[in-house]
């Protein structure tokens, strides 16, 4: 792997917000849509999981032009959350518990969405993708946000070599400057959903595709051959 500094990294993201390719990414939508209350953060993260953020996005509008407050959700029946909330993925569990998180914060926080990860963590529904990415996004904190596309383009780019993103999210945290940590998310997910698919990516649209460790080695396999 070549080795990624901090300066060549925010070079890289600097390159993929400005990159015309990746303006109309679904994740671009998506995050205009969750605004910086920690609340709505948080609740819409959670509608995200397993679900395209084209679907989330509209899901969060029509709940929250309902509700502002962990109180105004406990004052909605379960189903009329699951009517907002439709059809995000799983969206009968995710009722739940958004209702059951809306009741810890009251009895717990004084309604107010703590700030630290590990409390984030004993909420229910909330995984190490979502507690970071509040505390990244709500709460303007370093905070390593890892999903699949972030995973899989972390090491096709040759800035770590893992196996699921939780292993990524780690390695990002013991080997890259802390200062870089919550500029992975967004451009990288957008690259993702655009361009740096799974299968078959569109490496000829990359806009960074003169730093990628896998169209590096494909180069000199085909220059032995």
């Amino acid at each position: 792997m070549k080795p990624w500094t901090e300066n060549s990294l925010l070079e890289m993201f600097s390159i993929l917000k400005t990159a015309p390719e990746l303006a109309e990414a679904p994740v671009v939508f998506f995050m205009s849509k969750v605004g910086d209350g920690p609340f709505k953060v948080l609740i819409s993260t959670i509608l995200s999981l397993r679900t395209k953020d084209e679907v989330t996005g509209p899901a969060t509008d029509r709940l929250f032009d309902k509700v502002k407050t962990p109180q105004d959700i406990l004052c909605l029946p379960l189903e009329d959350i699951e009517k907002l909330i439709y059809p995000v993925g799983f969206y009968k569990t995710k009722s739940k518990q958004i209702h059951k998180i809306s009741e810890i914060l009251i009895k717990k926080y004084n309604s107010k969405v703590p700030a630290d990860l590990e409390l984030l963590l004993e909420l229910p529904g909330v995984g190490r993708k979502t507690a970071n990415l509040v505390m990244a996004v709500a709460f303007d904190q370093d905070a390593i946000c890892v999903d699949i596309h972030v995973h899989r383009i972390s090491n096709r780019l040759g800035i770590c070599e893992t196996k699921n993103p939780e292993e990524t999210e780690f390695y990002i945290r013991e080997h890259v400057s802390q200062h870089v940590w919550k500029e992975f998310n967004r451009p990288l997910v957008a690259l993702g959903q655009v361009i740096c698919r799974p299968i078959s990516p569109k490496c000829s649209l990359c806009p960074i595709a003169s730093l990628c460790e896998k169209k590096i080695e494909k180069k000199k396999t085909r220059n032995k051959s």
